[in-house]
């Protein structure tokens, strides 16, 4: 069981394994706050001011929002969720494959519950599929060749996912102060697409499909289906159901932006719950900088008056930290 998917097995418990049982504190007690949810940002207003008003307001407070009037297809949409539950529903064989184009697993590569799994911790209840996704689209052969047109649609996605996240950062960056252009470039220049698949689980109470966590990211751009609610934002003390909305994409702010925000901005913790009668597939785009690319506060966003709060480090020792401290790693970044 350890050692294959979960789509493989999950179907043959009438119980949680074990291994993915939560301990007390951590298990969902699927109390959320009545009547709240979180803001929704029309980027299709010709107001540009108040759109930024909107977003840097939504951010603020919530560090999470809803886009509507984004300008990506319905049809790719639709097409981008369906090609990604249609890969999920393979056999673990063929995705597996599909999968494995390059040996090393750098561009590629499919897991159950965390990319790197420690098999002492407590596991969460959901299979990954994860490709990086240049702007300058190399690497495309390493790219799952099924389900058929796979390269096609996911390649126009992650086309409109670069230039709807670039729009985003803009806004957020004008809205700072800072220069609009100040992410373009290495801070947004290594990209991931995670497409999350969720299965049925038997008791919906004892495990989650993803912990609380703030995201490695910039931001991050999640299509999630329309009808189930799974994803919980933390506000408050409280857990926010956050209701899918047709065609809107969800947007959170990544620790990365926080940083660079010099703390205006905060990451969003965040959970995802299960549930016992239908299988939920997400696709999650991730705005990260390369490697080597320094992440810091802005400069313009210092003084003497507001000295930097967090460290200057290379993305990749961020990773490091982030791997190893999980939920922890805002306290190891603070300069104390």
């Amino acid at each position: 069981m350890d050692h294959v998917l979960l789509s493989s097995w999950f179907h043959h418990c009438s119980s949680v394994p074990l291994s993915y049982v939560q301990l007390p504190e951590n298990r969902p007690d699927m109390v959320v706050a009545s009547g709240n949810s979180i803001p929704v940002v029309d980027l299709g207003v010709l107001d540009h001011a108040q759109t930024l008003k909107h977003i840097m307001k939504a951010s603020q407070e919530y560090g999470f929002f809803q886009v509507i009037n984004h300008g990506v297809s319905k049809e790719l949409m639709d097409d981008t969720m369906n090609i990604f539950k249609e890969f999920h529903g393979m056999s673990d064989e063929e995705k597996i494959r599909e999968s494995s184009r390059d040996q090393n697993g750098s561009f590629c590569k499919i897991y159950t519950s965390r990319e790197n799994n420690n098999k002492d911790l407590v596991q969460f209840w959901r299979d990954t599929f994860k490709q990086k996704c240049p702007p300058s689209q190399e690497f495309m052969e390493f790219w799952p060749q099924k389900p058929a047109n796979y390269r096609e649609v996911v390649a126009k996605y992650t086309q409109e996912m670069r230039k709807l996240g670039l729009r985003i950062l803009e806004l957020l960056c004008e809205g700072l102060g800072l220069d609009p252009k100040y992410c373009c470039g290495g801070l947004s220049d290594d990209p991931s697409l995670l497409a999350h698949n969720y299965p049925p689980c038997p008791q919906p109470s004892l495990t989650l499909g993803s912990p609380k966590h703030r995201d490695p990211t910039l931001v991050t751009i999640l299509l999630q289906e329309n009808d189930i609610t799974s994803l919980h934002v933390l506000k408050d003390g409280q857990w926010i159901d956050v209701h899918p909305i047709p065609y809107a994409f969800v947007v959170n702010i990544g620790l990365i932006f926080q940083i660079i925000s010099n703390g205006r901005l905060m990451g969003a913790e965040h959970r995802v719950v299960t549930n016992s009668g239908i299988t939920r597939t997400t696709v999650a785009y991730f705005v990260r900088p390369t490697n080597e690319e320094i992440v810091e506060p802005a400069k313009a966003l210092t003084s003497s008056a507001a000295p930097p709060i967090y460290k200057s480090i290379t993305y990749e020792e961020f990773m490091k930290i982030f791997v190893r401290n999980g939920a922890d790693t805002y306290e190891q970044l603070l300069l104390l």
